[in-house]
């Protein structure tokens, strides 16, 4: 029997729903007029046309100018509720229990059959991962007045309740993770304006690793280790580095990958007191732990990293030498808006080592273009001719994609920022049903999350753009009515890398017993 087939036997139907991808958004009001878009924006949306066609031609892209809809009510059987019952809906779907097929789901026959169309386990399973590396923007402190910019805002033990996620994946956050940020590498990592002394002038915090509790693991079929990095701040930097060069991996080998990646990923200096150890090294000693534990009490362990934009790239280079510490661990990875990361050899290392890697991509996007936007893997065909071409860069992996004008939810002009966003990505997900449908009617993730840092939804909905900041931008009113900068609580500040034990780390109970302190 095929394994696709096997798959499909448990795994239940799909259905084939959707609205409309022309309906027009009366779901936020369903009272609100809708009119097309106002006269004076013409000569702005014609300037973003020509914008996109000039760059188009530039890069050689095939980039989509922005069209002038023709909008038309439509009612999806959401309209036929209130404001209050829109409002109290779920923002997510039940879970289904997968423990019998999580290694299809996991990527093992590399999400053949799963894809197009979506399977609902696959598409849950996406978000919630995806909403990990989310996490990683949401907790980040990117304030350059902040005394700690850089750093993450809360402590490892309550950084899930604090963005809303506490008890919603069943995961509990373990370890840091810390990057070097003065090396030669990409300038979106190093976002810090240094107004006198911070918390660190050479780290950045760059993610975290955790793992499933007891209810998940049972949900999932196994103990899910998962590492989750962080992207870009500011993705329109991406033109600043857009061509690097490549370097080998290691010593002597044929696989190489982009020079700056590499060097976030593994840079470290004994002079630092938060990356005397580089990132690598961080991860590998906590997801080398975990793994240990977890075998020797006889589970089922697996390792998911994830990422968007940068934290993308970054979970590749942590799949390939996790892959090669652990043999065997099972390793997928999913990431979004990925940029290419090494050249064929670096691809076909990963495919022989079993690592298995589902890109999400925006067709509009242009991050996972680059680099190696005129030389890539479309060269490919002419290796008769030239022979393989170690200084080509090359995707790796299942790719999902997805287009921005599927939603009705979303602006259709031109957005750099918009396309990109993580958040953008996770609704389009949240939607898909497979490449001839329209987007999902029985979506359930909060439209509003969209806007967060961008502007992308349609004016009807009446969601502010950019709206996700610090309450009064971080300002609070001390005892004498004055504005000033709080301090921060003495278990949010960054501890340095082993220094001192983390107390603040997983707190769980093993067969009666704490698990020893980690340290970062």
């Amino acid at each position: 029997m095929a394994m696709s087939t096997m798959i499909h036997n448990h795994l239940p139907a799909i259905p084939h729903t959707g609205v409309n991808r022309n309906k027009l958004v009366a779901r936020a009001h369903q009272e609100a007029p809708v009119v097309d878009r106002p006269i004076n924006g013409t000569k702005a949306s014609k300037r973003a046309a020509r914008l996109a066609e000039s760059l188009s031609d530039l890069l050689h892209l095939h980039v989509e100018p922005p069209q002038r809809r023709e909008v038309t009510k439509h009612y999806s059987s959401w309209d036929s509720f209130g404001d209050d019952e829109k409002h109290s809906a779920p923002t997510m779907s039940p879970k289904e229990v997968i423990s019998d097929k999580w290694r299809e789901i996991h990527g093992y026959t590399d999400w053949e059959s799963l894809l197009d169309p979506l399977h609902p386990c696959l598409r849950r399973e996406i978000l919630k991962y995806g909403e990990f590396s989310q996490a990683a923007y949401d907790a980040f402190d990117f304030d350059p007045f902040s005394e700690y910019c850089g750093s993450c805002r809360f402590n490892s033990n309550k950084i899930f309740e604090k963005l809303g996620l506490d008890g919603k994946h069943g995961y509990k956050v373990c370890k840091y993770i810390y990057a070097m940020s003065h090396i030669d590498m990409p300038q979106w990592l190093n976002r810090t304006v240094h107004l006198g002394d911070t918390w660190s002038r050479d780290s950045n915090w760059m993610g975290f690793v955790a793992i499933s509790d007891e209810e998940e693991t049972r949900r999932i079929g196994r103990r899910d280790i998962v590492v989750a990095w962080r992207g870009t701040v500011a993705p329109s930097e991406w033109y600043e580095d857009f061509q690097r060069k490549l370097e080998p991996i290691g010593p002597g080998d044929d696989a190489k990958v982009e020079h700056g990646f590499h060097s976030i990923y593994t840079s470290k200096s004994e002079h630092t007191r938060y990356s005397k150890s580089s990132a690598s090294e961080q991860v590998m000693k906590e997801v080398t732990r975990l793994v240990k534990l977890y075998k020797e009490k006889g589970e089922e362990v697996s390792l998911t990293i994830t990422g968007h934009s940068l934290g993308g790239a970054l979970a590749l280079l942590n799949a390939y030498e996790a892959a090669t510490t652990i043999p065997g661990l099972p390793i997928s990875v999913i990431s979004f808006g990925a940029p290419r990361v090494g050249n064929i050899a670096f691809r076909d290392q990963l495919h022989q080592m079993g690592v298995k890697t589902l890109r999400v991509v925006v067709k509009q996007d242009l991050v996972p273009k680059m680099p190696g936007v005129v030389f890539n893997e479309g060269l490919q065909k002419f290796d008769e001719i030239t022979g393989t071409l170690d200084w080509v860069y090359t995707h790796v992996g299942a790719e999902l994609r997805l287009d921005v004008r599927s939603s009705p939810y979303l602006k259709h002009g031109f957005n750099l920022l918009g396309f990109h966003s993580q958040e953008t990505y996770l609704h389009l997900v949240d939607g898909f049903v497979c490449q001839s449908s329209s987007f999902r009617e029985d979506a359930r993730r909060d439209v509003a999350l969209v806007n967060k840092a961008c502007d992308m939804l349609v004016d009807e909905l009446r969601i502010p753009h950019c709206w996700y900041q610090m309450e009064n931008k971080g300002l609070v009113r001390n005892a004498h009515g004055r504005w000033v900068k709080p301090k921060r609580e003495a278990e949010d500040v960054p501890v340095p890398v082993g220094s001192q034990p983390n107390f603040h780390a997983l707190d769980e109970i093993v067969e009666g017993r704490r698990l020893q302190p980690v340290y970062v």
